[in-house]
């Protein structure tokens, strides 16, 4: 399978990029400067500068999109118009817990809020261009991000209770995502990911 990765040379967009390699599939990375990835069997990085601007992305495969900062709607505005044109018709992409829905009164959600709001509206006004866009999409909204090595220990569902504590791995998330990407389990679907 090819694996489109958008933001891949972001902190959680490069454990995807490996995953995906390790597990034999052909992955074309998505950057802003060439030479983001030391050169690898199936890995095609294809720049990327401005996320405002449609990427050139292949006809066939999964995209992938780890893009993260506030740069997620522009991103993915851009990356749906290149998929419609070339017909790639499957986008997972990552998003956060406390975004619409599950923007509750919970401490986690307040916390999230009160520390990066402008990444949070960013992701607000990212998931309905998803959502709408007719497309086969997972949206996975992840608490907390930490750079623990990969566990394998994690739950994933559309309910899972999020704590304040709650934290994920990049590297168990990339695993899910490509797990997401080989077999779809949450299409058309917002499911939350937890250790």
């Amino acid at each position: 399978m090819t694996v489109v990765v958008l933001g891949a040379s972001g902190a959680t967009g490069r454990h995807v990029v490996s995953t995906a390699l390790d597990r034999g599939h052909e992955v074309v990375a998505l950057v802003r400067r060439p030479g983001s990835f030391t050169p690898r069997a199936g890995l095609t990085e294809t720049i990327w500068p401005d996320v405002t601007d449609a990427p050139a992305l292949p006809a066939t495969g999964v995209v992938i999109s780890a893009l993260g900062g506030s740069a997620c709607a522009d991103g993915i505005r851009s990356a749906l118009t290149a998929m419609k044109a070339v017909g790639l018709t499957r986008l997972i992409a990552v998003s956060a817990h406390g975004v619409l829905e599950s923007h509750d009164k919970s401490l986690y959600s307040r916390a999230v809020w009160a520390g990066v709001a402008e990444r949070m509206r960013d992701k607000e006004a990212m998931e309905p261009l998803i959502t709408g866009s007719g497309l086969s999409w997972t949206i996975v909204r992840p608490p907390k991000l930490s750079d623990h090595a990969a566990t394998g220990k994690y739950q994933a569902g559309a309910a899972l209770p999020i704590r304040v504590w709650s934290s994920i791995g990049r590297a168990d998330l990339a695993a899910f995502l490509v797990d997401e990407a080989e077999t779809p389990r949450f299409a058309r679907a917002c499911p939350r990911i937890t250790r």
